[in-house]
């Protein structure tokens, strides 16, 4: 199994749909309009809740079945929890500009209690929610009547010790803190440091260090601005706190390029402790070369070993001990190679693809077009193609592997050309249970959440 490391689980490993259900019907809503559209996905700690946000600047928590004697496979199954509005859209006066609404990023933090809080940004506003339940009310008030109005305090003419009933589970969300107008540009990344008190948030030119508890002031970790932006030559793709260590970060950049830093160094981290890039090959050298090398995603291993980064076509695991080459490199669609110059025009070349570890750091996960997205198995090196589709969204459907057969190429029965993949179904966005083998998938409108069979039939 992926979740516990043993690498002959993967090849074998089969895949199963989950239903998700929203009022009764399954997410995947045909010719939804554009706020439907999935921006990011995100397991909390314990991968009981599932956080999804979207275009519209909404945020939907499905939370996970518990087992069930009289329904066996029901474990696994995500339902609705939760939906609340985040951000509305806004617009900037000084610079005449309109502030989307869309969700950039989702993050978790820690359970401490019997609520959940998360972080969630748009372009320039991130907001603190708390999320609670609530199954017993208070009743008898001596200064209210039943309908919460003030009484006439004449018309009291004795005390009573009010008392909880209980009443229908109802889930709360409240804004607990905004932290706002500290990004002149957009906000790409926001991650929570181990300290679990404070957390970063990046732009395309700064990252800044923010305090849970202070939502006026921010310090400035990283500045990439040049006194002439005519000089600007990289911009700020992702960023991301150490897993176990408070005073690592890092960021990547549009070169290509990963920046380690350290806080104790220095207040402003623009010196970095290492430097990761990968030697480029002048033979190789194209006009695209730069604009596919950009990283999109960066994700420590859960261990802090490692970093995996994304980028146009590949996908790469470093080593913090070696700077100077990516430990591993895999290919994630390079049949796209020679489709360059077509996807340049269509503007599908600057498409952010994320990317995940699974919970023991021994497979890696992203998404490609056609709704396909790769596995990659560290240990033995094999990888497959799977497909989040409708077809496969019957319950308990296996996913079969898929194969693209480039053009010219020798075509096997179900393989498909590149020639008919279709650009416009893409995913972007993914992310895998803390602890077992439970995707989530967002294919533009659509949440899909496959299980291995493995562990679905042992529930």
């Amino acid at each position: 199994m992926l979740g516990q490391g043993a690498s002959d689980g993967f090849y074998c490993c089969k895949w199963l749909y989950r239903k998700i259900k929203l009022k009764g019907r399954l997410i995947a809503i045909s010719n939804s309009p554009r706020s439907d559209i999935i921006s990011t996905v995100e397991f909390n700690h314990t991968g009981e809740l599932l956080a999804t946000g979207d275009k519209g600047g909404r945020v939907v928590i499905f939370q996970r079945e518990p087992e069930s004697k009289t329904e066996p496979f029901s474990q696994g199954e995500y339902n609705v929890y939760s939906t609340f509005q985040s951000h509305e859209p806004e617009f900037d006066y000084l610079k005449s500009l309109e502030i989307e609404e869309k969700i950039n990023k989702i993050r978790w933090l820690p359970q401490q209690n019997a609520a959940h809080f998360l972080l969630s940004t748009n372009d320039k506003t991130i907001k603190l929610w708390k999320v609670s339940e609530r199954d017993k009310r208070p009743e008898g008030y001596n200064l209210k009547d039943e309908e919460g109005r003030i009484k006439d305090i004449s018309t009291v003419t004795s005390l009573q010790v009010p008392v909880l009933k209980p009443m229908d589970l109802m889930v709360e969300v409240s804004p607990r803190r905004v932290f706002a107008n500290a990004h002149t540009y957009h906000v790409n990344s926001i991650s929570v440091n181990s300290d679990y008190e404070t957390y970063m948030s990046a732009d395309d030119l700064r990252i800044n260090l923010w305090h849970l508890d202070i939502t006026d002031r921010s310090f400035n970790i990283v500045d990439i601005k040049p006194a002439n932006m005519e000089d600007l030559t990289e911009v700020i793709t992702a960023a991301e706190f150490h897993p176990h260590h408070c005073n690592l970060f890092v960021y990547s950049s549009s070169k290509g390029t990963l920046r380690l830093c350290d806080m104790r160094e220095a207040a402003l981290c623009d010196k970095h402790s290492k430097l990761f890039e990968e030697p480029e090959d002048p033979s190789a050298r194209s006009f695209f070369s730069e604009i596919i090398s950009s990283v999109s995603d960066v994700k420590f291993s859960h261990s802090g070993r490692y970093l995996l980064t994304r980028d146009y076509l590949t996908a790469k695991v470093w080593d913090l001990n070696m700077e100077s080459k990516p430990l591993e490199t895999y290919q994630v669609h390079d049949y796209l190679r020679s489709k360059l110059c077509s996807l340049y025009e269509n503007d599908c070349i600057f498409d952010k693809f994320e990317c995940a570890w699974n919970g023991s750091d021994s497979v890696i996960m992203t998404g490609a077009y056609n709704n396909f997205f790769r596995m990659f198995d560290r240990n033995t090196k094999r990888d497959v193609t799977l497909e989040a589709s409708r077809e496969s969204s019957k319950p308990r459907a296996v996913l079969k592997p898929r194969r693209v057969c480039a053009a010219g190429g020798k075509r096997r029965k179900d393989d498909i050309s590149v020639d008919s993949l279709d650009f416009t179904k893409k995913i972007l966005h993914t992310a895998w249970h803390p602890t077992e083998n439970i995707i989530a998938i967002a294919a533009t409108n659509n949440l899909y959440i496959f299980q291995d069979k493995l562990n679905s039939e042992m529930h």
